[in-house]
């Protein structure tokens, strides 16, 4: 039986508390999720989304503070503007967009880090595995390869 492999990047000042209180509150959820703690929401570069799906994740899913309570005080709407960036780059790669997932948490919202990684899962396993065809798979090489030369030019201009 399928069982999906989600990467979670999740904030460190509300989504990963969350899930520290979800984990301390013995709250069971699916054990698909791996979760990787970010400073802030704001600095998941689409690069990192595109990596996990490359090395064998079924499904990313982005947590961070909810608008207005971002302790970097914008780094949740940069998280935004990324998110619906990247669902159409996902689109393009032929995965669906349903792959991809933001939501916002709150550090005292440890039943929703719950709810959320079991809906998740389930809508996973859903789509079954992903199916990355080796095109694709160099186009989204590619693309790593060609971010770090746009921020250089970027850089220097």
């Amino acid at each position: 039986m399928f069982e999906p492999k989600i990467v979670a990047f999740f904030c460190n000042w509300c989504t990963y508390t969350a899930a520290d209180l979800a984990g301390t509150s013995r709250l069971a959820y699916a054990p698909n999720a791996r979760i990787i703690r970010v400073m802030c929401s704001g600095r998941i570069d689409p690069q990192f989304v595109l990596d996990a799906f490359r090395q064998g994740a079924d499904g990313v899913l982005l947590g961070g503070c909810h608008p207005g309570d971002c302790h970097y005080q914008e780094g949740n709407y940069k998280a935004l503007r990324r998110y619906y960036l990247l669902r159409q780059m996902l689109e393009q790669f032929g995965i669906e967009k349903d792959r991809l997932r933001l939501e916002w948490i709150s550090a005292s919202e440890g039943e929703k880090v719950k709810r959320v990684i079991d809906e998740m899962t389930e809508q996973i396993r859903k789509l079954g595995p992903l199916q990355l065809k080796e095109e694709i798979a160099e186009a989204v090489q590619r693309e790593k390869e060609t971010v770090p030369e746009q921020r250089e030019t970027s850089a220097a201009t």
